[in-house]
């Protein structure tokens, strides 16, 4: 289902489809097309429309919670209204009443080729921010979510299957990966998926795309579709990495959005004269659905076929494409939307979870902007609130469609306001909001969504280098056919905190750990200060090393096993007398050293 290229844009190299921005059905109206003279986004905003005269009342716009002063970095969410768009797009998107002072963002997308989904969008988002709406969710509307179907009831579901079996249900199938971060609070500067995670250099994408190589190859499924959803951050590494890589492995490019900032003061766009670039945002992951049909992707691949859809994020490779899932999902479970979701610990207790709207008796997300101080008690409780979303999500393509026309053109999602500075580097510049929507969240817009509780194999997100340190040691493994998983040794990943001012960024983690220590035995490692890791070091049971010195000191490479080490005081006294005490002797009063 390749789509045509701009002639204008460099062709990707060999493998790649690209999913264009300026898909258009053939009954779309050619007048409602972008006026190709309209200026480039390299001049400011205000010069490009100093010449028109549109009538727009700021005065009217409503401040996000009414008081007309937001607190600052506050994030809010606010439950959708009824879609409206300009029209532009064809039958998909429908013409609706605008959005008073919505023509400026209308005009600034329209110069950037943003598709007419894309556009809607955002319009639907703005509504919510211009309305006051904060898309609050009270404990006393929702019931906690239970009942759910579990991973291990899904098991055999792909020897289930009736007719072809595994091998048509995947050319019905396509994969998309999130992958769109660039990890910059790890300090990368690019795609995230292009970081090492395992031995001989070996990155997400790697892994990703052997997985995909196999799976057609050893299922006899050459037409299972496989996508990612680039941002214009990642796309160039990603296509460089896979043209070098994997030169004959076909993948298409599927395009996120931008969004233009919004001046708090005004509610009007954001202008950053002295860096335009930085007068546009991502629109979150919630993007996918407006991407998919903007670009004509999703009528793309309806024609070829393909049916179902898997969506995770590319830095989760516990998300792979399990097939007695997809059998589960596509012919047992009645479902348009399938969530997978874990159970909550402690430490998941401030993040969201699935709950039972009382109103329509489905499943919703609710996240943490959406409840209220008072009900913070109930929000936290895990045992109460048992389920959050992974973020790995099935969807039927066909139900996605008729969803997504039966609103408009869009799905009505809850919009979450983010309070920052145009330039995030420097807080005196003009405070705006940036409007995203989550992909999770649009469970509520589907009759009959569903939700299994998986295992946590199945969530391994790398969002730390303490992940990031997890995941390269021998606490996983990885198998002939490219999924990494725990060690079978292993019941759980061990629980590692590094300290930030030393590991935080990639480059200061791989400065300190010249190899990874084995942790496939430990539970629990705590480091703070600068402590060098060497071959030859294995960690076992809870240990704690620390080193308050300013000077980075390496960890004699022995096998510790409950350890509390302080290795500040000498260096090669630390090494010469081995010196560690065991957590447990020492609360007893003994002192010896457990390590072989």
């Amino acid at each position: 289902f390749a789509m045509p290229l701009d002639n204008n844009v460099l062709a990707p190299p060999p493998g790649v489809m690209t999913a264009s921005q300026d898909y258009l059905p053939p009954e779309t109206d050619s007048s409602l097309l972008v006026d190709s003279h309209l200026p480039s986004s390299s001049m400011s905003l205000s010069a490009s429309l100093s010449s028109l005269s549109l009538s727009l009342d700021i005065s009217k716009s409503a401040d996000v919670d009414g008081d007309g002063e937001e607190p600052e970095e506050q994030s809010m969410s606010a439950s959708s209204a009824p879609p409206v768009t300009d029209g532009r797009g064809g039958s998909n998107v429908v013409e609706q009443t605008p959005v008073p002072g919505f023509d400026l963002f209308r005009l600034k997308m329209r110069k950037e080729d943003c598709s007419t989904a894309s556009i809607a969008a955002f319009e639907n988002n703005y509504k919510s921010l211009v309305n006051g709406e904060t898309g609050m969710i009270p404990e006393d509307a929702i019931t906690p979510a239970s009942g759910l179907p579990t991973y291990e009831s899904t098991r055999g579901a792909a020897a289930r299957l009736p007719g072809k079996g595994i091998a048509e249900l995947l050319s019905q199938t396509a994969v998309v990966k999130l992958n769109g971060g660039l990890g910059t609070s790890m300090g990368l500067e690019k795609a995230k998926s292009l970081l090492p995670v395992r031995g001989n250099d070996t990155t997400f994408l790697d892994l990703i795309g052997r997985q995909v190589e196999h799976m057609r190859k050893q299922h006899g499924a050459p037409n299972l579709k496989f996508l990612l959803m680039n941002s214009f951050s990642t796309s160039d590494d990603t296509k460089e990495f896979f043209g070098g890589r994997f030169p004959q492995l076909q993948w298409t490019e599927l395009m996120q959005n931008m969004s233009p900032k919004i001046d708090k003061a005004t509610k009007t766009p954001a202008v950053f004269e002295e860096n335009p670039k930085l007068e546009w945002c991502p629109p979150g992951h919630g993007d996918i659905y407006p991407a998919l049909l903007g670009t004509g992707t999703l009528d793309r691949l309806l024609e070829d076929g393909v049916k179902y859809l898997f969506v995770s994020n590319s830095d989760n490779l516990g998300a792979t494409l399990d097939l007695d899932l997809l059998a589960y999902f596509a012919n047992e479970s009645g479902a348009p939307f399938l969530m997978e979701v874990c159970e909550r610990t402690e430490s998941d207790k401030k993040g969201g979870h699935l709950a039972v709207s009382n109103a329509t008796n489905g499943l919703i997300l609710r996240e943490s902007a959406q409840c209220p101080k008072e009900d913070e008690g109930s929000f936290q409780d895990v045992t109460k609130h048992r389920f959050f979303n992974t973020n790995n999500l099935w969807v039927n393509l066909v139900h996605l469609k008729a969803t997504m026309s039966k609103h408009g053109g869009l799905l009505p999602l809850p919009t979450i306001f983010n309070e920052k500075t145009v330039d995030p580097r420097n807080k005196k510049t003009p405070k705006v909001y940036q409007l995203e929507t989550a992909m999770g969240s649009a469970i509520a817009c589907f009759d009959k969504a569903g939700a299994v509780c998986v295992p946590r194999t199945r969530f391994a997100p790398v969002k730390t280098c303490a992940d990031l340190l997890v995941l390269r040691s021998d606490a996983y493994t990885t198998l002939p056919d490219s999924r990494v998983q725990l060690t079978p040794c292993v019941a759980k990943s061990p629980v590692v905190k590094l300290d930030d001012d030393h590991y935080k960024l990639v480059d200061k983690l791989d400065a300190l750990v010249e190899a990874a220590p084995s942790l496939s035995a430990c539970t629990k490692l705590t480091v703070q200060g600068p402590v060098r890791f060497v071959a030859g070091t294995t960690l076992k049971g809870s240990c704690r090393i620390v080193n308050h010195g300013a000077d980075a000191v390496t960890l004699p490479p022995k096998t510790y096993v409950d350890c509390d080490i302080d290795l500040t005081a000498s260096a090669t006294a630390t090494a010469d007398n081995d010196a560690a005490v065991p957590s447990k002797a020492r609360a007893t009063g003994c002192f010896g050293c457990l390590f072989r």
